[in-house]
């Protein structure tokens, strides 16, 4: 099969732990005899720096001719702590989803055996938990117009925009991977305040008997957020809107102990996009320590997701399992044992794919 990958490195630690998901990858390819072609495009803060836009036009069109698109992170302090600044790095992950369509989030969240300790709730809680989260990424507060201060600054508004069009897409994705997993979807939202809420519920309830073999319940956002901390194990599929999704899927992080573990996927009118949920850890950068796991990942899920081999995937995750069961990892999770480079842990796992 030929695999047409857009590479966006991005900032930071981004083009450190784009490399080693790379080498994964071309293991992958040359044992199942698929053929590879990468286009590498600027984003973030790198491309505001050469052209002045943090998601140009040609990097777009180097999205668009592809099949998938593994992305490494977005952000720079310069950008944080200037006030004045016209542009900033995060727009463009805003501007990519947008323009491509992206408009399902994707975050499986478990747990690794040998790691389960390192989550700050109680074993017994975690151990086991394996839920995706969904999240609407276009609508919402984040791009709901009007939106601004008054003229005097002492008021500022943001408005929440759905249409009943956006959350059936989201539904029927949501509904779809329920189908595949255990069959139950927790529908979060805050329908006794909010109208947007009452109307993803109303579509929700519609929809429900074309999936008469799903359970479905429905849960206020607060209700979730305390959920997901005192039984992460009763969730099989979550879907919810953009900023409750945005909040919950990093509480949720939490659950693995390790930001640096966990992948996500984009989902797509256009093509797909396959990243880790951490940012671009500056302070790391260059140093080649960085954990490229969640990257490797989520090429995992790049080669499920948007090319359906399923195997391929199966096959890195088992790779990445057995470098933290032999402890072949960074210093963020070394816990006192040798910590392995960047380079050294994506090599690891490029040979026992090879290998196996």
């Amino acid at each position: 099969m030929e695999l047409n990958i857009a590479l966006l490195p991005g900032d930071g630690i981004g083009p450190e732990i784009v490399e080693q998901a790379q080498k994964a990858v071309n293991a992958i390819a040359e044992k199942f005899g698929h053929k590879v072609s990468y286009t590498k495009g600027l984003v973030g803060a790198t491309a505001i720096d050469a052209v002045g836009d943090p998601y140009p036009e040609e990097t777009h069109e180097i999205c668009m001719k592809s099949d998938a698109v593994l992305f490494g992170a977005i952000g720079d302090p310069r950008f944080d702590h200037d006030p004045n600044a016209k542009v900033r790095p995060e727009q463009g992950l805003l501007a990519m989803r947008k323009k491509l369509g992206l408009y399902a989030n994707l975050r499986p969240v478990t747990t690794f055996k040998s790691l389960v300790h390192k989550s700050p709730l109680k074993t017994e809680l975690v151990d086991g938990a394996d839920f995706m989260a969904v999240r609407e990424l276009t609508g919402g507060i984040y791009f709901g117009k009007p939106q601004g201060r008054s003229e005097d600054g002492n008021t500022a508004y943001d408005s929440s925009v759905y249409s009943r069009e956006e959350i059936e897409r989201i539904l029927k994705l949501a509904f779809e991977y329920a189908g595949v997993r255990r069959k139950k979807l927790t529908v979060v939202d805050k329908a006794n305040v909010l109208a947007t809420s009452r109307l993803w519920r109303e579509v929700a309830q519609k929809m429900e008997p074309d999936y008469p073999d799903i359970e479905v319940e429905y849960m206020f956002v607060d209700n979730a957020a305390m959920q997901i901390i005192q039984g992460p194990k009763n969730f099989d599929v979550m879907v919810t809107e953009n900023m409750f999704g945005d909040i919950l899927t990093d509480e949720a992080s939490v659950i693995t102990g390790s930001l640096g573990l966990l992948p996500s996927a984009s989902i797509g009118t256009h093509t797909s996009v396959f990243e880790p949920i951490h940012g671009s850890y500056p302070q790391a950068a260059g140093k080649n320590i960085a954990n490229p796991l969640a990257t490797i990942l989520s090429a995992a899920m790049m080669f499920e997701y948007a090319f359906k081999l399923m195997d391929e995937g199966a096959l890195i995750r088992e790779a990445v399992e057995k470098s933290i069961d032999e402890k072949i990892v960074t210093e963020d999770i070394a816990e006192g044992g040798k910590a392995y480079s960047t380079t050294e842990v994506g090599e690891w796992i490029a040979k026992y794919i090879s290998n196996k």
